[in-house]
């Protein structure tokens, strides 16, 4: 029901910046308002931890090690966010998943039916190098 179009990301040296973008849909349905959109990453070896997201109330998450360096906004008219990541260092590089918790209208306009989703994008890769 729902999809998400990662694009950004690739390689880049240290120090150096990269922008992400993730848009959100759900086909012939109504995205009625997301809960939370930001990002996750995951390295060789290591489990899938938070980079940022965007709240739906307005507020946002950030990984210790992503805040002052990252920033996340989101367009909610487009269902979209976005990730400016500056001064990246190698410990960056993973692969960064996209995530959405959404609400969609399954039914009609005149008799909606609001059900939760929560979906992860494809990832893709970001490579800092020393």
């Amino acid at each position: 029901q729902v999809q998400l179009v990662e694009s950004g990301g690739g390689l880049v040296q240290a120090g150096g910046s990269l922008r992400l973008a993730c848009a959100a849909s759900a086909g012939s349905r109504t995205i009625t308002s997301i809960n939370e959109m930001g990002w996750y990453r995951q390295a060789p070896g290591k489990q899938r931890e938070l980079v940022a997201t965007s709240l739906g109330g307005g507020g946002t998450n950030y990984a210790p090690s992503a805040r002052g360096r990252f920033t996340i906004t989101k367009d909610e008219a487009k269902n979209t966010v976005g990730l400016q990541m500056n001064s990246l260092k190698p410990e960056d590089t993973a692969v960064y998943y996209c995530y959405v918790d959404l609400n969609i209208n399954m039914g009609s306009w005149y008799r909606p039916v609001t059900e939760r989703f929560e979906h992860w994008g494809q990832g893709t890769q970001v490579t800092v190098s020393a």
